[in-house]
């Protein structure tokens, strides 16, 4: 009885139009996006010398991203948020040929301008998707489209990055510009098919929304800023992944190890995606995010066995899964709980935050593998995580309200 319930739910949730304009224009944005980042990297190894300088040149980007964040926030709850995707999906297409122009002149300066406005159209666009979700699906839908949105993301990553790989051996970079520009000019078409039920009323109210609510109403839903304070033990694996593989690479010069480790970790993660819905049938969210934070926290300390060739693919692999069942379910909790007249600014605010810890990790990762070397970094890693797993369980102890659905 409970799995034909279950089917003609998700048979009706893959009968919504929305839902397929979700998907889709995910895979689509992901391929022009990581087609860009490969082109991005190429292009900077011709004519920037100095990775410092490269470091520089990509931080300026984020920086705009992050400076726009309460603009955006504000705009996306403000107007229907059919148009703010438009909108930002015509910046991602202007700023491309923002690109062709510093191809054609060789130039920085160019480069710079395209990945500012590139990353304000994000600071617009990723927010206002996320808010979108909960539009278009019923609650108990929201964990299965979380879980489906972010594998598409993760099968983009992997398609998009392999297949510009393979075409730079054949092509100049600018044709990698042309994919991207060619997919977000695809995207901007799969958003017109939408069809939002936009509260006009509510819009109308709401024309002097102050970014500052988000505090109040993180107080209110004490189970939002429990969950998001949670993140943090993931983003600091995320955000010394790629730094963490260069170095397993280096430890055993095997420079084929590093593919091996995206693809088992992406395949983790695709697996942990579909395994989340049937496991959250039987277990409620704060338990499960507590669950995988404390198996995320021995995953750190496993590094200190990187030296063993297949270590690191277990690590990373078991990883990708934790990932893949936290993220989806952290997403959920956040749309569920929260009134969805916030959700803008509260997405806004969420990636800006998720974008200053991720920076604060590199910098403090890339000093630690200075210092003490990629061992000894994840013992650290793993127990600071550690720390705040325990941190937070204990205030959700003496606060129950903390866990409250």
């Amino acid at each position: 009885m409970h799995r034909t319930l279950f089917a003609e739910k998700s048979r009706e949730m893959w009968n919504n139009r929305n839902v397929w304009v979700i998907l889709v224009s995910e895979f689509v944005v992901g391929l022009g996006l990581w087609s860009g980042i490969i082109g991005n990297l190429e292009f900077m190894q011709s004519i920037v010398p100095s990775d410092f300088h490269k470091s520089l040149i990509l931080a300026a980007g984020m920086l705009a991203g992050l400076a726009f964040g309460p603009l955006a926030g504000r705009i996306i709850d403000q107007v229907p948020k059919k148009k703010v995707l438009i909108w930002s999906q015509i910046g991602r297409v202007l700023s491309v040929l923002l690109m062709f122009v510093a191809i054609f002149t060789n130039s920085v300066i160019w480069m710079i301008l395209f990945l500012i406005v590139l990353q304000v159209s994000a600071a617009f666009f990723m927010p206002a998707i996320q808010a979108v979700i909960p539009m278009v699906v019923k609650e108990s839908e929201l964990l299965e489209l979380n879980a489906w949105h972010m594998n598409v993301r993760t099968i983009s990553r992997i398609v998009g990055t392999a297949a510009a790989g393979l075409l730079l051996t054949y092509v100049d970079v600018i044709w990698l510009y042309a994919v991207s520009f060619v997919m977000y000019a695809v995207m901007l078409l799969v958003i017109m098919a939408f069809q939002l039920p936009e509260e006009q009323a509510r819009i109308k109210s709401k024309q002097k929304a102050s970014f500052m609510e988000v505090w109040p109403i993180l107080k209110k839903y004490p189970i939002v800023l429990t969950a998001l304070c949670l993140t943090i033990i993931p983003t600091l694996f995320l955000g010394s992944f790629n730094l963490m593989i260069i170095n397993i690479v280096e430890m055993h010069n095997k420079a084929s190890l590093s593919g091996l480790i995206y693809t088992f970790e992406g395949i983790g993660f695709m697996l942990g995606a579909f395994v989340v819905k049937r496991v959250s049938d039987y277990v409620k969210p704060m338990p499960l995010l507590f669950a995988f934070a404390f198996i995320m926290c021995g995953l750190d300390m496993t590094l200190a066995m990187a030296n063993i060739q297949w270590m690191p693919l277990i690590t990373f692999t078991a990883f990708g899964f934790c990932v893949g069942c936290f993220f989806p379910t952290v997403m959920t909790i956040f749309q569920k709980s929260l009134p969805k007249e916030y959700h803008g600014r509260f997405f806004s605010f969420r990636n800006m935050l998720d974008t200053v810890v991720f920076q604060v990790v590199l910098l403090s990762a890339g000093a630690m593998l200075d210092m003490i070397g990629l061992q000894f970094m994840g013992v650290v890693f793993g127990a600071i995580s550690l720390v705040l797993s325990i941190y937070f369980l204990w205030l959700v102890r003496r606060k129950p309200s903390l866990s409250v659905e």
